[in-house]
């Protein structure tokens, strides 16, 4: 006889808007969770490669993405329901407002729409600086624009516990219930820059901050009542599991770029690597002086912040002479936003200073002052042949972006061309998302006989 299902329990944190206050909330409480031996899985709603490396830090383990406009809504279920296998609490994390998605005036690949196709619960984290009894009036007004909304409590961040207490009755008349309020306070002050929070290991002691901002947490909110409600979670509909791409046996090994420059990467795409066959081996484009051996078949240099490093970059002469060289050998390369920058021959660093780079790309990267893409986009080839789902987000900008590929923006008339593709490197500004066409990814990398010895 089968083992009996159980519900996973779960909960879905959400805002009205982007800065209200939903990362550090969620981070805070799954070092609360931590805390109480409870094995802890999370998920960042949308195309963020920053938030889950929060998560990480926080839980020791990745994060994951989930995301409709990457992928169909019944994919998006299956990653779900795998990742979280064995957990004991399942956390997801919304993107910008809760109804936000594609194009802005969609609600594909919005926070809502992920809590409706996973069927979680939803708290929504509302900032409460400056308004009183208007809050209400946001909270009805999200609860009312879906039917089925999914949102079951809220939680006000700056706001000050008296002010709660006379909003409670309010709030709860509505139909939901109010968590506590998170006051001002210096453990809920992270750093930030242009593209989101600063990265976990460029803050100070954040180990120290992530632990006070769980104390203030536990102090303030009704943590009980929020693993009440994620225990009322329903069982989830069992879907039929669908194998797209069979494991690979022979194994592999791709150099990825992991440092404070490049440190952008969907899980998702690691997990598709390994699941063929890839051993991934980090390197430092940064520090280390060598690419590493033995010998690797393949190169991933993924996004982050090169424009940030750009002078320590360049004087590593010898990593970028070895980058070259892998280049001479065809060995092959992926690289994306950051990545793709680093391969070109000059990068305008923060500093307003060119720099020498590897070279492979006949083009410069400069500083534009102002975000120059952001969104989602579909890939297509130069014969109109759909290639993937991927994401834009940069304020720097190249003299050659590439021309082998078309991204076009959803909802939009906007396309504009992209992509540097050869039989060796595929390299541009889009960060790809393997899984909606896992079948290229295998093609390009496979097995060549330059493999590096």
């Amino acid at each position: 006889m089968s083992e009996k299902r159980k519900p996973l329990p779960r909960l879905l944190f959400a805002a009205p808007a982007s800065g209200s206050g939903k990362t550090i909330i969620t981070c805070g409480l799954l070092e609360i969770f931590k805390r109480r031996k409870l094995a802890c899985v999370s998920y960042k709603c949308g195309p963020d490669y920053i938030d889950p490396l929060f998560h990480q830090y926080v839980l020791g383990i990745p994060g994951y993405n989930l995301d409709s406009f990457f992928l169909p809504p019944e994919q998006v279920g299956e990653l779900f329901e795998e990742k979280a296998q064995g957990a004991d609490i399942a956390v997801i994390e919304g993107v910008m407002g809760y109804y936000d998605g594609v194009g802005g005036i969609s609600v594909q690949a919005s926070a809502y729409e992920i809590a409706r196709i996973t069927d979680t619960p939803v708290v929504l984290v509302v900032d409460g600086k400056s308004s009183s009894l208007s809050l209400a009036a946001v909270v009805k007004g999200f609860l009312e624009y879906k039917k089925d909304s999914h949102i079951c409590g809220v939680i006000l961040n700056r706001t000050s516990a008296a002010m709660a207490e006379r909003l409670r009755p309010c709030l709860e008349q509505l139909g939901v219930r109010l968590f506590g309020a998170v006051p001002l306070c210096e453990e809920a002050r992270w750093e930030s820059r242009h593209l989101g929070l600063a990265l976990p290991g460029e803050q100070a002691e954040l180990r120290v901050r992530v632990q006070a901002l769980a104390d203030q947490l536990e102090s303030c909110l009704d943590v009980g009542g929020l693993l009440e409600l994620a225990e009322s979670a329903p069982l989830i509909r069992k879907r039929k599991k669908q194998q797209f791409l069979s494991e690979v046996k022979n194994i592999r090994r791709i150099a990825v770029a992991r440092d404070e420059a490049f440190c952008f990467y969907y899980q998702e795409n690691l997990d598709l690597l390994k699941q063929q066959g890839w051993e991934l081996v980090p390197f430092s484009p940064l520090h280390d002086k060598r690419l590493p051996c033995p010998g690797i078949s393949a190169i991933l240099l993924g996004g982050g912040y090169p424009e940030m490093y750009a002078k320590e970059l360049s004087e590593n002469k010898a990593m970028l002479e070895e980058l070259r060289t892998a280049g001479r050998q065809g060995i092959k390369m992926l690289a994306e936003c950051g990545g793709f920058l680093y391969l070109h021959e000059m990068l305008e660093g923060t500093d307003h200073v060119c720099y020498p780079m590897v070279g492979l790309i006949p083009a410069k990267g400069y500083r534009t002052e102002k975000r120059s893409r952001f969104g989602y986009i579909t890939l297509y080839d130069q014969k109109g042949q759909k290639m993937f789902q991927a994401h834009e987000f940069h304020y720097w900008d190249s003299t050659l972006p590439g021309k082998d590929w078309k991204a076009v923006k959803p909802l939009s008339a906007g396309s504009w061309d992209c992509m540097y593709v050869t039989d060796t490197i595929a390299a541009g500004f889009p960060h790809l998302y393997y899984n909606s066409n896992p079948e290229w990814i295998c093609r390009f990398l496979q097995f060549t006989k330059h493999d590096r010895k």
